[in-house]
């Protein structure tokens, strides 16, 4: 028999006794709730209540199912939904579908199809679909929203006039008249007064209308109505919850298979559509908010569908409406300063106190004053910036026909209608094709706009016969598309025309676009900035060419941008006028005067024609920047790349450096001193922006500057650079040593030299107050200065604040739309 101790004796003795110098074993995790999370839980909490109700009321439902779907939406959705911010609850979008369910089947079968509804969002979350679900075209689900927008503004105006609705649009409309002519007046008062709350609360002017501002208008205006009401002794309709023990629940579904279905799947389509779109809208409201983004993560939309999912059976189970997530809760949340999902799930408890403790206050709400609210939430449904847009991206008509089958016919024959609508037209524009054909001194252009496949081979074959053999010809493709039909089509003709001694130039949008080979075969590809070359390929040095070989050089160069045959009239022109000595014979690499002449003739031919009209506007109007730029000489710091600008935006001021010397200085410099005096004083540019970068050569000649030495032109020039560094002490910036003075938001300088950029900028933009025209326009209030840091590795902006603990360059984020 073993001596050894038997091992779970052993591992039984040992098994709670921590390592040596290790800190002792810690207590279970407690549960904490970030006091934003609080504030943010009552700011929601105040929101939903009465909109929960008012929805309750337009679809027919018991009004205690409202209060239901916004605890559960809270506390379930809250908490197992993968959008940590996003608020569900009882949704506007959900009153026409609901409404119509209770009309057809009953409340019990419409909470079982809730039910039928979370468990087919469970499903779809499992096979990971949801971003599949984001494929609808936004114009379809924004007409959708306003179709039921309409739908509930018109069916909630007759409990606002003191009446009934009707079960349709239709209906309603007819109804309307009559149901004016018998108005009653208190509830016509309420409605108006609600209304009148609801718009004018949040522009309460002054420092009073700010605080006050902070409570929800929507609070606000039935909490208003219904003090008048009760103070006026107002007869109305109010709030009736019955007793929670004859709450009616789910039921085993009964009707017509077919119709339980398509009632199924249209519930599930409306509550998943909006709360996914609901979930990327959250996600884009927190990358906005300073400081949120790191603590809360990016959405799971499948997770969200699960949580969704969840969220409905639960509801639908214990008697309460469908479930989706909702904008305004959202914003609200976000706004409000919430962190985690605790804010969502505190919501919803507070939701369930209320229904147990605040009964009678609730039953003093008039139904006026519920509908009002709704009418104005259906009304804000109807977005005239959607509209905008979809006019602007041509799809108002998928637009309008989801609106009006919403309207008309209901939910899910209006989405399929836009559907079938939005593959109609996009089949038009796959098969609308426009080309023409003209002739401009000589040069025939074939200019097709849309997109090119074999529906239009017939009309491109019959419009490229009509150029004659031997001319020049520019075939322009204006669209983003060509099959293999119309590529083989316009090849053929090519080779065709060039071997009648034709030429051909085939340009398109995008840079690189062509139809053969180039003669050279280097597999050219260039895109815009994607390694930036002045739209060109980098080539191979080649030796000087001479006797027949020279003769062919403009021809090799117009090869090089995708051109064929002889070159057209334009690119000889341009190689023409710089093959001078020692710009084009010698020189075949970067920097040669080939290279030039090639970006020339690029421009000539490709961005030319896009902006004749536009320069010669300027040409005509003169020049009205309103910004003057002054920014260092490097050839990395493209200005109209990093801010987005072209012809006419910025008066661009570059030198060694980004120094701006001081006036008056004995051996200063005049030709910067006047360009800030010509664009401050006949310019009247409203802004200036000094601009620095990473790796600037300027900033380490001065670190590396000995005392002494010639006094050459560059030497004398960045003399102007010495008040900045003089303010960066030796090692700012390194490990182990403090940052010194301005600094990068989110992280240390990287070394000495990146410090004593960001640090020039600031000094520079002291050098421009001291300018007299400048002081002067910044003690009008004419003019603004801005400092700016440009990493050239990170492609990263940054722009100057003012911080607790001084000047700090803030990053400019993608969705910052605000700086």
């Amino acid at each position: 028999m073993s001596a050894c101790v038997p091992a779970h004796a052993d591992s039984a003795r040992t098994e709670h006794v921590h390592p040596p110098h290790s800190p002792p074993p810690r207590g279970p995790r407690r549960f904490r709730v970030a006091g934003a999370d609080v504030s943010a839980s009552i700011a929601v909490f105040l929101i939903a209540l009465p909109l929960s109700l008012g929805i309750a009321l337009a679809t027919g439902a018991p009004l205690q199912a409202g209060l239901v779907a916004a605890a559960v939406g809270g506390i379930v959705a809250g908490r197992l939904g993968g959008c940590p911010l996003q608020v569900s609850g009882p949704a506007a979008g959900l009153t026409v579908v609901t409404a119509d369910l209770i009309q057809q089947y009953g409340w019990r079968t419409t909470c079982a199809i809730t039910v039928l509804a979370g468990l087919a969002q469970l499903g779809l979350g499992c096979l990971r679909v949801a971003r599949s679900a984001l494929a609808v075209s936004p114009a379809i689900v924004h007409g959708m929203l306003a179709g039921i927008g309409v739908t509930i503004a018109v069916a909630q105006l007759h409990i606002v006039l003191g009446g009934t609705p009707q079960s349709s649009v239709p209906d309603n409309l007819v109804a309307l008249p009559a149901q004016l002519a018998n108005l009653r007046p208190a509830d016509l008062a309420v409605s108006a007064l609600t209304l009148s709350l609801l718009s004018l609360w949040p522009r309460l002017p002054g420092r009073a209308g700010q605080l006050l501002g902070k409570l929800p208008a929507a609070l606000i205006a039935v909490g208003g109505a219904t003090a008048v009401a009760a103070v006026a002794g107002l007869r109305l309709p109010k709030v009736d919850l019955p007793s929670w023990s004859s709450h009616a629940l789910a039921t085993l579904p009964e009707g017509p298979v077919l119709g339980l279905v398509a009632a199924v799947l249209t519930t599930t389509l409306v509550c998943s559509v909006q709360s996914l779109l609901g979930a990327v809208a959250v996600d884009k409201l927190v990358a906005a908010r300073p400081g949120l983004t790191g603590r809360v993560k990016r959405s799971d939309l499948d997770r969200e569908l699960l949580g969704q999912g969840a969220a409905n059976i639960v509801s639908g189970s214990l008697g309460g409406l469908p479930i989706a997530g909702v904008a305004v809760r959202s914003t609200a949340n976000v706004a409000a300063g919430a962190v985690s999902r605790n804010s969502t799930m505190l919501h919803g408890g507070l939701v369930v106190i209320a229904t147990l403790l605040l009964v009678p206050a609730l039953e003093l709400i008039p139904l006026a004053s519920l509908a009002a609210l709704v009418m104005a939430v259906g009304l804000k449904m109807i977005s005239l910036n959607h509209i905008r847009t979809v006019t602007r991206h041509r799809e108002v008509l998928v637009y309008a026909v989801t609106t009006a089958g919403v309207v008309f016919l209901g939910v899910l024959e209006g989405v399929a209608l836009g559907i079938a609508v939005a593959v109609g037209v996009a089949l038009h524009r796959l098969t609308r094709t426009r080309i023409t054909h003209d002739e401009t001194e000589g040069v025939h252009h074939v200019h097709v706009r849309g997109q090119l496949t074999f529906l239009a081979v017939p009309r491109l074959s019959r419009v490229l016969h009509q150029v004659p053999h031997g001319a020049d010809a520019v075939v322009e493709l204006d669209g983003s598309f060509m099959d293999h039909a119309a590529f083989e089509t316009l090849q053929d003709w090519q080779k065709t025309h060039t071997a009648h001694g034709g030429a051909v130039d085939v340009t398109g949008r995008r840079p690189g676009t062509r139809i053969s080979e180039p003669a050279d075969t280097d597999n050219c590809r260039c895109r815009p900035w994607t390694p930036w070359r002045n739209h060109q390929c980098e080539r191979p040095p080649t030796a000087p060419p001479t006797g027949a070989a020279r003769q062919d050089s403009a021809g090799d160069a117009d090869a090089a941008t995708g051109s064929s045959g002889r070159t057209d009239r334009a690119g000889r022109a341009a190689q023409a006028d710089f093959a001078g000595p020692g710009l084009t014979e010698g020189t075949d690499g970067p920097g040669g005067g080939r290279e030039l002449a090639r970006g020339i003739s690029a421009f000539q031919r490709n961005t030319a024609p896009l902006m004749r009209g536009e320069l010669a506007r300027l040409a005509r109007e003169g020049q009205q920047p309103s910004q003057l730029f002054l920014t260092c000489a490097d050839s990395r710091v493209v200005t109209s790349m990093i801010t987005s600008s072209g012809p006419g935006d910025l008066f661009v001021v570059r030198n060694v450096g980004n120094l701006v010397p001081l006036p008056g200085e004995e051996g200063g410099d005049d030709s910067v001193a006047a360009a800030i005096e010509y664009a401050v004083e006949v310019l009247k540019v409203r802004s200036v922006t000094v601009c620095g970068h990473s790796g600037c050569g300027a900033m380490q000649a001065l670190l590396s500057a000995e005392p002494g030495g010639a006094r050459t032109p560059l030497r004398r020039w960045l003399r102007h650079g010495l008040p900045s560094l003089s303010r960066v002490p030796r090692g700012a910036g390194d490990a182990g040593y403090p940052d010194a003075g301005p600094r990068l938001a989110g992280r240390p300088a990287a070394d000495t030299a990146e410090q004593l950029s960001l640090v020039n900028v600031v000094q520079q933009l002291e050098h421009l107050r001291a300018h007299e025209s400048v002081s002067r326009a910044l003690r009008a209030g004419d003019l603004e200065l801005h400092g700016m840091y440009f990493h050239v590795g990170e492609a990263q902006a940054y722009l100057l604040a003012e911080a607790d603990g001084g000047a700090v360059f803030r990053r400019v984020l993608e969705t910052d739309l605000t700086v």
